[in-house]
């Protein structure tokens, strides 16, 4: 079911569980902050592949390839601001 991107809090809450149950991380997620290295706490491309689906699906967007880098799948925070991009070019068009 798609969820709506609210307020940053909620989305970084979801996002939060689509790593936990997609990012096969070395280390608990609830215990990363939001600018936590991903990386570092064990995320690998495979994983990419599915917290990305997950989250194309839960947020109802489709992640440009322009942003299928490193980048955005590094933090939290770094794919919530993704997400609100996407969110604003949404409600532009």
């Amino acid at each position: 079911m798609p969820l709506a991107l609210g307020p940053e809090k909620n989305m970084n809450e979801a996002l939060r569980e689509i790593f936990a149950k997609q990012g096969r991380l070395a280390t608990a997620i609830d215990s990363l902050g939001d600018d936590a290295d991903l990386f570092a706490a064990g995320l690998d491309s495979l994983a990419i592949v599915n917290v990305m689906l997950a989250v194309e699906d839960r947020f109802d967007v489709e992640i440009p390839d322009e942003y299928l880098n490193r980048a955005t799948f590094s933090s939290i925070a770094a794919l919530s601001a993704v997400l609100r991009q996407l969110q604003a070019a949404q409600h532009a068009s």
